[in-house]
């Protein structure tokens, strides 16, 4: 393949011939070894965006001229556009801060920049990665800038997932809202409730960490390039610092601001910890609702079998016929490792020090995968599981004839100690609870039949009583 040499203040380094990455890079891959695990495509562009706005803001400015800064935005263009991703070549676990990553940046772009102008790969002293693509910033500004650019940009999709698994959920509901079925506590028989109800209850608890999430939105768009090494701002020209963000705003097309604090910014990643935590609280609601979907569905003999999931894959290697809660069973392992991701985002950012926190790259990798695969399991749970649910109504009569959690109807006519009587009746003697409290007379039949209507037993208000009726009216 053939290498060149570079060097840096360390010494001489061998560079693969090919490369667009340079000596700084080639350490980094040489050093850490670790993972195999490479920045993903969204924060490759999000680097590429925040090193085209700096070269644009820097002309500007009138600390960079014209012919380098065309050529270095020309060559973050490209890679916005999806060219040279496999030039990342630095392990997500890498040193501190994240330089490694923005050097690989910085040399990626020089080099490609040097070919633009029809200079050789190398060429440093024409387009330089520290001095001229790096102008006025510091990892330490760059890499929390990318974060929040990346997070903006993948927080939008997952945003449009959740509405669409939300939208699949209400749909459901509206469809089974005629179905009443026996509710479940503690696992154990409960007041009737409607298919519909327990679907729109799920569908309003996405809804809801779509709005948590959205919350977050505001924060994130603060940003604090132009804070260089410490906060101070030291070799950022000021009007840099505000055409850059002008620009990230018109390449983004979100409404961005400089930060208000830039030490503050430098120092504190709780925005992401915050974010994280939108994150980890969408996972625990989208574990809840596959693990209650998983119940629903077991079977489909012996199990609950009130609902029936779309059969997509064989579910056994060994049991013919066998099919698996599969989509749901992914769900759940998504949500464990957001929850996971999550831990490791709190750690890391609680373990900055004094001006830097130089725990970023394992915060953006965390956050990055979060919404990755938050954003694809929402898509796949809505439109391979949910969509595709049938309700099993006979399987659900059944149980609801024959649950005891329908006695808590009697409790405002007969008080709690007679209608637990009436359970213990109905239970010993294999009856409905309605039966044994007819044979025990506690009340006439015909205010039984009232009381005991199973729509009667899944809305607000006492059951069979003549003010419900009323306002049915």
């Amino acid at each position: 393949m053939g290498f060149r040499v570079e060097h840096d203040y360390l010494g001489e380094v061998r560079v693969p011939a090919d490369a667009y990455w340079g000596v700084q890079t080639q350490r980094a891959v040489q050093n850490f070894p670790i993972s195999g695990i490479r920045p993903s495509k969204e924060y490759i562009v999000a680097t590429a965006t925040v090193k085209r706005a700096a070269a644009e803001a820097n002309l500007l400015a009138g600390r960079l001229d014209r012919r380098r800064a065309d050529a270095i935005m020309k060559a973050a263009e490209e890679i916005m556009e999806g060219r040279l991703q496999d030039q990342f070549v630095v392990d997500v676990y890498q040193a501190g801060a994240g330089t490694s990553h923005n050097m690989n940046a910085n040399e990626v772009i020089a080099n490609r920049a040097l070919e633009i102008l029809g200079e050789r790969r190398g060429s440093y002293d024409i387009v330089s990665p520290n001095d001229h693509v790096n102008m006025g910033q510091s990892t330490n500004d760059v890499i929390p800038t990318i974060i929040r650019v990346v997070s903006l940009t993948m927080l939008k999709a997952l945003l449009g997932r959740m509405e669409h698994l939300s939208s699949a959920l209400h749909l459901k509901a509206e469809e089974f809202d005629g179905i009443i079925k026996s509710g479940r506590t503690h696992l154990m028989d409960a007041a009737p409730i409607r298919l519909g109800q327990e679907f729109e209850a799920w569908a309003r608890m996405i809804s809801r960490d779509a709005e948590r999430l959205s919350g977050c939105e505001a924060r994130l768009a603060e940003m604090n390039i132009g804070a260089t090494a410490v906060g101070t701002g030291l070799n950022a020209d000021p009007r840099y610092v505000e055409e850059a963000v002008k620009v990230l705003c018109r390449l983004t097309g979100f409404r961005l601001r400089n930060a208000g604090h830039l030490p503050e910014m430098t120092q504190s990643t709780t925005d992401f910890v915050d974010l994280s935590g939108g994150l980890r609280a969408l996972a625990v609601d989208l574990i809840k609702i596959s693990n209650d979907i998983r119940l629903m569905a077991s079977g489909p003999k012996t199990g609950l079998a009130e609902i029936e999931l779309p059969a997509v894959q064989p579910g056994s290697s060994i049991m013919p016929g066998k099919v698996n809660p599969s989509i749901p069973e992914m769900v759940d392992m998504v949500g464990f490792q957001v929850i996971g991701n999550d831990t490791a985002i709190t750690l890391a950012s609680q373990a900055g020090q004094l001006e830097l926190n130089v725990m970023m790259p394992l915060i953006a990798y965390c956050l990055v995968h979060s919404m990755t695969i938050l954003r694809t399991s929402c898509e796949v749970f809505a439109d391979k599981a949910v969509a595709g649910i049938r309700a099993n109504r006979e399987r659900m009569e059944k149980l609801l004839h024959e649950s005891p959690g329908v006695a808590l109807a009697l409790n405002p006519y007969v008080g709690y100690l007679k209608a637990a009587e009436v359970v213990k009746k109905a239970l010993a003697e294999n009856k409905t609870v309605k039966d044994a409290a007819i044979e025990m007379k506690l009340l006439p039949r015909e205010e039984l039949e009232r009381i005991f209507d199973p729509h009667e037993l899944t809305k607000m208000g006492i059951a069979g009583s003549p003010s419900k009726r009323r306002s049915k009216r």
